[in-house]
């Protein structure tokens, strides 16, 4: 790690835009230690392992169809950050059109600044992720990647025991391919409202429509993947989701400013509304019912049905409702 030319890079921003892509991805490395990942061939045959059966055990549990991207990734952490970066500068191309004009040079290195500190937090901290490539052109497929170094770090701090977490957050992102594979339509719905939402930010105003829809199809996207994980793993879990709960409440008091910033408290909210919407429905008519999600987007539960479960029976599943 190296913080001298983590602030370097960000200082010597150039371009165009509003961020200098490049100078964020230098800098977000050199502040970040990579990690090893230097596998042993138990490491190499147990990723292989749990993700082959999280798919098989995803798949009859959940009673849904659906393949694993071609891209299946064991990654240090400055694998996740530059395929990341990459995710970053899609995002935030339509507010990068618009913005101030004063002092663009400070801009530039304040916004690269921003964005290197963030994605070297989150590459500290990430375990696992589905990557849908929103807003990608082309055909590229889907990747599912595991940050190797952070899951054995976390693995250790949380006291458990590693092979059996390692396969626990594999079923998780698994699960997370599940609903994509089982919805093709859901990264265009995703897309869709994103782009509104910040088409209208970069222009000053605030789309409130469209960050209520992605806010409950982001709900139903967690949540549906805890209920499926939860349902489908096969060994004891509870002490595995009780750490990992009061790691995401957790942390020192930096650590939880920085988490509140970048919204990571808004996606907890999401693991945990969208948990238990779908546990209701899942306990009223198993999981399979909860799974009809999946069959079109007008299935997706509204910001009133995702606290009143009763009301998405009824209207998804009249004849049983």
């Amino acid at each position: 790690m190296n913080l001298f030319r983590s602030v370097q890079a960000v200082t010597n921003a150039s371009g165009d835009g509003h961020v200098d892509w490049a100078a964020v991805a230098e800098a977000a490395k050199a502040s970040t230690p990579p990690g090893s990942i230097d596998l042993s061939a138990d490491d190499r045959a147990g990723y292989a392992a749990d993700v082959r059966d999280a798919r098989s055990r995803l798949r009859s549990v959940g009673e849904v169809e659906f393949d694993l991207p071609r891209t299946v990734e064991v990654q240090n952490r400055h694998h996740w950050i530059d395929a990341n970066v990459r995710t970053f500068e899609r995002v935030m191309r339509p507010l990068e059109t618009h913005g101030p004009e004063v002092l663009p040079g400070v801009t530039r290195v304040v916004n690269s600044g921003t964005m290197a500190f963030v994605l070297s937090f989150l590459g500290k901290n990430v375990l696992g992720q589905y990557d849908p490539l929103l807003l990608a052109e082309g055909d590229d497929d889907h990747s599912l990647y595991f940050v190797h170094p952070n899951i054995v770090r976390v693995a250790d701090v949380l006291d458990v025991d590693y092979p059996r977490f390692r396969r626990w957050i594999a079923f998780h992102e698994v699960a997370h391919a599940a609903e994509f594979g089982a919805a093709p339509w859901l990264s265009e719905h995703l897309e869709t409202r994103m782009e509104r939402g910040l088409a209208a930010l970069a222009s000053g105003e605030l789309d409130r429509d469209a960050f209520r829809d992605l806010d409950a199809a982001m709900t139903a996207v967690e949540g549906y993947a805890e209920l499926l994980m939860d349902r489908a793993f096969d060994a004891e879990y509870a002490d595995l989701r009780a750490k990992l709960d009061a790691r995401r409440r957790g942390g020192g008091p930096v650590a939880r400013l920085v988490r509140r910033l970048l919204g990571l408290g808004l996606k907890r909210r999401q693991y945990e509304r969208g948990a238990a919407f779908f546990e209701a429905v899942a306990d009223a008519r198993g999981v399979a019912a909860a799974s009809a999600v999946w069959d079109d987007p007008a299935n997706l539960p509204t910001d009133e049905e995702l606290d009143a479960p009763h009301l998405w029976l009824r209207r998804v599943q009249p004849a049983n409702g």
